[in-house]
């Protein structure tokens, strides 16, 4: 891989300009051996809450309390349209490699603990490595649940947390119902800790982690960090006992609607009042989860503020997926069944659907002095942070990456920064079934087994006009339909129709 993407190259010189003032900085700084490109780099932090919808964060939703992660979005460049994908593994996929999940076979399409890309696939993790960054997981891998293909064999220097995706709150187990080889999964550079660091909550364990790691002790001029925290929240089960561990979330026998001990627990009671201002149960419960993940991200932020390298850091944040709105219970430690815990949205759909509700979520990029606050209307991808990332770092990779995403520079770094319309492609499940593709604010689905062939097996939605995708208005424009569908054909052939591609390297 010679050089990077043509995005990248065509919008280096943007790039360039922002490294050379960082430079300046560190040279200033008086930094002692390291070389001019290492010094040039910045921190960088990715955040992803799991299952947090469109309206459960506060710069969409005004009755839900996030005042850290409303602060870093209205402090940056909030992303008003952007996508995942429509469930948590292939959102991470996508966030690691810079390319559709279904590139890498059938495994990556769904929730999977079996290995789901290739130990020779070129990551963001690997990328910041190569460049000599100090590279942390802490939170949910989920893309690999077995040691042999954790986080280290794909760029991290340490991992922390569980292999697998849900895991109990306080009894960080996966499942608690029967045995499975992925359990236990909480682990230290692939190595099962004894007892799962039982009792206290995973938000707080990632977050802890998170905080330790950059408050080391670092000397100046030593090498920038990438620091990914995956969290496991706002993802069921939700369990917050607050100071009392010792006893489960769980109706208040003496009155059904409220929570057992919820006056005492902290994360029930925002100052603002907000979440007690709920009237229904399960949405205080879920909103009382989101409180408790933003106090998380506070924490980072304080530590980078702290040891002085917030000036420095660049925040990503996104949710990976689309809400899930309803729980059974059962199947992990104290999974309670909850009924309409999330909060009301205008979009269609929810998590695994290829309607808006699934696949447009929260997201913002923050970086005090190079991103000016903006609201960024064009819509982008979480496959566009990694080839973004790679033109930001000035990294040549060694061999051409086929990203499916951008560089989004312009968009985030100019104030009129534009991006050229291109596809945005989602297809869902080993048996696939859901099918859809964006291309300006025209978007085509189909919920079907059979793979759409013909324009006519299509639905299509005018998002502009129509952001809850509540009117089909192919037969009115079949010239549209058509044009789309042959952008599918093309999304389409790019994918391996396999379980497993033997390797992502060409």
């Amino acid at each position: 891989m010679g050089a990077l993407s043509s995005a990248g190259q065509n919008k280096n010189l943007v790039m360039k300009e922002i490294l050379v003032t960082v430079l300046l900085a560190y040279s200033c700084s008086g930094s002692s051996g390291l070389s001019e490109s290492l010094a040039q780099r910045p921190n960088v932090v990715v955040l992803i809450s799991d299952d947090q919808g469109w309206a459960d964060i506060g710069y969409n939703n005004p009755r839900v309390y996030t005042p850290n992660l409303d602060r870093l979005a209205n402090e940056g460049a909030m992303l008003k349209s952007h996508y995942v994908m429509s469930q948590c593994t292939p959102t991470r996929v996508a966030l690691m490699t810079g390319r559709y999940p279904g590139r890498f076979g059938r495994r990556a399409l769904t929730a999977n603990n079996k290995q789901v890309i290739p130990h020779d696939t070129p990551t963001m993790a690997l990328m910041f490595d190569r460049m000599g960054y100090q590279t942390l997981i802490t939170g949910k891998w989920h893309l690999g649940s077995l040691a042999e293909h954790g986080p280290n064999h794909y760029g991290f220097d340490e991992s922390y947390g569980s292999l697998t995706g849900a895991v109990g709150m306080y009894e960080h187990r996966y499942q608690d119902t029967k045995p499975t080889i992925y359990d236990p999964t909480w682990h230290r550079n692939h190595e099962v800790i004894p007892g799962a660091e039982n009792g206290k909550h995973v938000t707080d364990l990632c977050g802890d982690a998170a905080v330790e790691f950059i408050k080391r002790k670092r000397k100046k001029g030593e090498e920038p960090f990438f620091l990914y925290v995956p969290f496991h929240a706002p993802h069921t089960p939700l369990d917050e006992r607050g100071q009392l561990v010792d006893v489960p979330t769980q109706p208040d026998p003496e009155n059904p609607k409220r929570w057992l001990n919820e006056d005492q627990i902290k994360w029930f009671n925002d100052p603002a009042g907000k979440i007690q201002r709920e009237p229904e149960r399960d949405k205080r419960l879920l909103l009382a989860t989101v409180y408790h993940l933003d106090s998380a991200v506070g924490d980072i932020v304080k530590a980078l503020e702290e040891t002085g390298q917030r000036e420095n850091t660049m925040i990503f944040f996104s949710a990976d997926n689309g809400p899930w709105i309803n729980s059974r219970g059962g199947g992990y430690p104290h999974h309670i069944p909850l009924k309409n815990y999330n909060q009301p949205s205008k979009l269609r759909g929810k998590k695994l659907d290829v309607y808006e509700g699934g696949i447009h979520v929260a997201g913002f990029v923050n970086w005090p002095g190079k991103i000016a606050p903006k609201k960024v209307e064009e819509a982008v991808h979480i496959i566009d942070w990694f080839p973004t990332l790679a033109a930001l770092t000035d990294y040549t990779p060694e061999r051409t990456i086929p990203w499916d995403g951008v560089d989004l520079s312009d968009l985030l770094f100019q104030k009129e920064g534009t991006l050229d319309e291109r596809d945005l492609y989602w297809i869902w499940h080993p048996k696939t079934d859901r099918w859809a593709l964006r291309f300006g604010d025209w978007k085509i689905i189909k919920y079907s087994k059979e793979e759409p062939k013909e324009p006519a097996d299509w639905a299509l939605y005018h998002l502009g006009n129509d952001p809850s995708e509540k009117n089909d208005v192919a037969a009115q424009h079949p010239k549209i339909v058509e044009q789309l569908h042959e952008r599918f054909v093309k999304q389409r052939s790019r994918d391996f129709k396999g379980d497993l591609i033997e390797s992502a390297i060409e």
